[in-house]
């Protein structure tokens, strides 16, 4: 059996710490729209200790079942909208999406 697709939201040591110089992580506003648009049954939202790849700031892990993506670098407000519609698109197709558009260039694999 395939896990349904989860998000894993770093907000552990170094990201959204703005005091080190990284963004804000906005948890309240992913919590939010998870219960807004009823995600969690399709995809999966945890807020997470640290992930690890700290010079990456602002860590993200995408799950799709087998598949691990992991995103770093995410800065801005459209950074996370992407990623509810992310969610937004598995709930309302019922199958995996593909990674949008606007975090592509935000992947890394992890060392």
């Amino acid at each position: 059996m395939i896990m349904a697709p989860k998000l894993l939201v770093c907000d552990g040591c170094c990201c959204g710490r703005m005091e080190k110089g990284n963004n804000a992580v906005p948890i309240e506003y992913l919590k939010n729209a998870w219960k807004e648009h009823e995600l969690q049954e399709h995809v999966g939202l945890s807020i997470s200790g640290c992930l690890g790849p700290c010079s990456l700031n602002n860590v993200t892990l995408m799950m799709n079942g087998k598949e691990r993506i992991w995103l770093g670098e995410l800065g801005t407000t459209e950074h996370y909208e992407a990623l509810v519609e992310w969610a937004k698109s598995i709930s309302n197709d019922k199958q995996v999406s593909d990674l949008p558009d606007l975090l592509v260039s935000h992947q890394f694999k992890p060392k």
